[in-house]
């Protein structure tokens, strides 16, 4: 049911802006908000529940969170697939929280509504996002320190990440230890402070997320890429198949068909990054020299056997689409996984 009133709101980091849209299409207020928690709770609790019409962005969730609590219908429109590749040319702020009012009320579908997280899922996402942060800073000094030496005629022993500030110490050249030992020290404290948080979403996964456990079977699927598609999807059952999870995180192809053309496109990279990069990553050590022999594997070398330029990137992303749909599967079902079920079942 059409609701009497849709409200676009354009949402800034200091101040927002407001477009009430009466049942008829006519514009009935604009309104200045600031964007706090007491501006919004003091501005929403005054209205008659309506429709809140609003983008994603860096503030929606929690004032998702907070309209809705105050008893209005919210929609968060999608910009991307809104506007497309290109936003409009002519815009301001009291202009858009005009198109959104007026898209929500002719039909939410054009805004290609999401939904957000609850607030725990987004409180221990911030977790994994911020360990992700640690290990890209400590990696990027990593390599700056091994180029410099390189640079020098001299080469640090390979190791691991987390070995590294202690056995490349030994091995800087004297004429750069100045410089280089220093970051040795930060690396070190880096290393000290990711395996903090590896302890931590252990603690996590154990008290809260007993799922987490159940979509590790799978070897190369470890409790970093577990949390994180747990909480990323948060509610297995938002889908329908199971097949669907591959789209949810952007690891189907794009679709342009028109009449008889079919060309063959990249993946959509939708969803978030973070989860589709750690699918491909496990995806990538299943296909590695220690992965296991099983199902998934020989999906990925059967595709990377039809050569061609990037073939072996193709089996890494069709075997992280599989991963994704068999971690929901066991999530759904609680089955336990059999890494040699397909080829059983060809056999038989």
């Amino acid at each position: 049911m059409l609701p009497n009133l849709t409200i676009g709101l354009d949402l800034g980091d200091r101040l927002s802006q407001t477009c009430g849209v009466n049942a008829s299409g006519a514009e009935v207020f604009t309104d200045a908000v600031v964007t706090t928690p007491k501006g919004m709770q003091e501005y929403f609790s005054r209205l008659e529940p309506c429709r809140v019409v609003m983008e994603v962005g860096t503030h929606s969730p929690w004032v998702s969170r907070m309209v809705q609590q105050l008893g209005h219908e919210v929609v968060v429109a999608n910009p991307t697939l809104v506007y497309g590749p290109r936003r409009r040319k002519k815009r301001n702020d009291r202009m858009d929280a005009a198109f959104l009012a007026r898209q929500g009320r002719a039909d939410v579908q054009l805004l290609h509504p999401i939904r957000h997280r609850g607030e725990a899922a987004q409180e221990h996402l911030a977790a994994i996002r911020a360990r992700d942060q640690l290990v890209r800073a400590r990696t990027k000094l990593i390599n700056h320190v091994r180029g410099a030496v390189k640079a020098l005629g001299a080469r640090l022993p390979k190791c691991s990440a987390e070995a590294f500030a202690r056995r490349a110490a030994a091995d800087i050249p004297e004429s750069v230890r100045g410089s280089l030992v220093p970051l040795l020290e930060v690396i070190a404290d880096l290393t000290s402070r990711i395996r903090s948080f590896d302890q931590q979403i252990e603690r996590v996964i154990q008290d809260l997320y007993p799922e987490a456990i159940q979509v590790q079977q799978p070897k190369g699927v470890g409790p970093i890429t577990a949390l994180a598609f747990v909480l990323l999807i948060e509610d297995p059952h938002r889908f329908r198949r199971s097949r669907d999870v591959g789209a949810y995180f952007g690891l189907v192809p794009r679709l342009d068909e028109s009449s008889s053309s079919s060309p063959q496109l990249r993946i959509t990279k939708a969803g978030d990054k973070l989860g589709r990069r750690l699918l491909v990553s496990s995806a990538q050590y299943i296909l590695g020299p220690h992965g296991p022999e099983c199902d998934l594997r020989r999906h990925g070398e059967a595709i990377a056997q039809r050569g061609g330029k990037n073939a072996k990137k193709r089996a890494a992303v069709a075997v992280a689409r599989k991963l994704s749909v068999l971690l929901h599967r066991l999530w759904v079902t609680g089955a336990t996984y059999d890494p040699d079920w397909v080829q059983k079942r060809r056999a038989a």
